[in-house]
């Protein structure tokens, strides 16, 4: 058998196992985690110093892009979210074997809608070494295995990770073995997406390409989002100062992101006075804007933005800007254009802001505060497995219940179907 193939067979079998783990023990483990990755943390860096040297070789070789570069990255303040990550994670309500409702369906009859793990959930992604403590946490609070692939360019921060909370676990004899695992390769990853018989969900984090490669290439299941292409629209009725506040913050804040914004959408009556102060900010800080032909005739310095532009996700210091005549535009133009990711408007007016919420057609729909907002962790979901643009299962920031599905669970007392269907028995009416 191949060894990958081996591995998700494997992991399928801790996961049954893994149906077995009480919430005591999930907590225990993870905080026995956050504390080793806190003593080790040296070691980590280490890991880090050497794959920064690496990729330094690659980026200036052009064979990874800056904002790669820049998520490979941990420092202190990383590694401080990191560890605290996890400890949320082991704070949250245990996810599983909940009863989401209970309905008795005729006497003696009851029918209950409760809490599972997935399965197996295969994850793969590109740089962010962070990554795997965020998931590891997730899986193992949702009592769900998990197989991770990292991008080469983290393969030493990655490991070290890996292997210090794989260290932890094995301090609990009740965790399955097999229950993490972590392959290395492309061919790895090929064998991976043909092993449906075992994984029950992939979730790829990383470029459009990787996303779409792995979309046209398994039968597995697949949650997440190819573009992070968001916009923020400046109503006729927005503050000048929320409106440069937020902007700056959504595209400068940290442009590698995928909830960074991307197009700026403005309402032609603010013209003259938001959009000056705006530009100006925004060049401050290094941003470069691409705009379309009515904002050049006012700015004929500015580069022009062209139908590619609206969209095309920069993640870097840059981003496009667009004039619109009203809301209803600007909400076309979105869900044309747009990911479904993270969309925000910026005004005063209630009624604009919820036409636009309840139109624009994405995952996260924001009022008068900055797309960086669309994260997990600032959800208070402890941390994330990535963003979906799904719309099935689980939508925007995956925390802990979007890593569990449910089953129903009936319970009788020697009752059967045909006396129902010969009208000795009656089910109980719904309201």
């Amino acid at each position: 058998m191949d060894n990958v193939l081996k591995i998700a067979r494997l992991a399928k079998e801790a996961s049954i196992k893994a149906l077995s783990l009480s919430k005591k023990v999930k907590n225990h483990a993870l905080l026995k985690i956050a504390d080793l990755l806190s003593e080790n943390k040296d070691l980590i860096f280490e890991a880090n110093a050497l794959d920064l040297k690496n990729a330094k070789e690659l980026l200036n070789s052009g064979k990874i892009s800056n904002s790669m570069y820049n998520r490979l990255k941990l420092d202190e303040n990383k590694l401080r979210d990191m560890i605290q990550g996890v400890r949320d994670v082991a704070a949250l309500p245990e996810p599983v074997n909940k009863i989401l409702w209970s309905r008795k369906i005729a006497d003696n009859i009851t029918l209950k809608k409760v809490s599972c793990p997935i399965g197996v959930i295969a994850v793969i992604f590109e740089a962010r070494p962070d990554v795997i403590s965020q998931i590891s946490s997730l899986s193992i609070k949702s009592s769900n295995a998990l197989i991770l692939k990292g991008g080469s360019e983290a393969e030493n921060t990655n490991s070290a990770i890996f292997n210090i909370i794989n260290s932890a676990l094995k301090q609990f004899s009740e965790f399955p073995l097999n229950l993490l695992n972590l392959i290395h390769t492309r061919d790895d990853v090929n064998s991976l997406l043909k092993a449906d018989e075992y994984v029950n969900l992939i979730i790829p984090r990383g470029s459009n390409n990787l996303v779409k490669y792995i979309k046209e290439n398994t039968k597995i299941p697949v949650l997440g989002h190819s573009d992070g292409i968001c916009h923020i629209y400046i109503d006729e009725y927005a503050d000048i100062d929320k409106t440069i506040k937020i902007c700056v913050d959504s595209k400068c804040q940290y442009p590698s992101a995928c909830n960074s914004v991307e197009t700026i959408i403005i309402n032609k009556s603010r013209l003259n006075d938001i959009l000056p102060k705006l530009f100006f900010t925004l060049i401050q800080n290094g941003v470069e804007i691409l705009a379309d032909e009515r904002i050049l005739k006012i700015f004929p310095n500015i580069k022009k933005a062209d139908e590619n532009d609206w969209k095309t996700e920069y993640s870097d210091k840059k981003v496009s800007v667009k004039v619109v005549d009203n809301i209803d535009e600007a909400i076309n133009h979105i869900n044309k254009f747009g990911s479904g990711h993270t969309d925000c408007i910026v005004t005063e007016n209630k009624k604009n802001a919820e036409k636009f919420m309840e139109l624009v057609d994405s995952s996260g729909v924001y009022h008068n505060i900055s797309t960086r907002f669309a994260d997990g962790f600032r959800y208070g979901f402890g941390a994330e497995v990535g963003i979906s643009t799904n719309k099935t299962h689980a939508r925007g920031p995956v925390g802990l219940d979007g890593l569990t599905i449910y089953k129903y669970k009936l319970f009788g007392n020697g009752d059967i179907v045909d006396d129902f269907v010969k009208g000795k028995r009656k089910f109980n009416k719904q309201l």
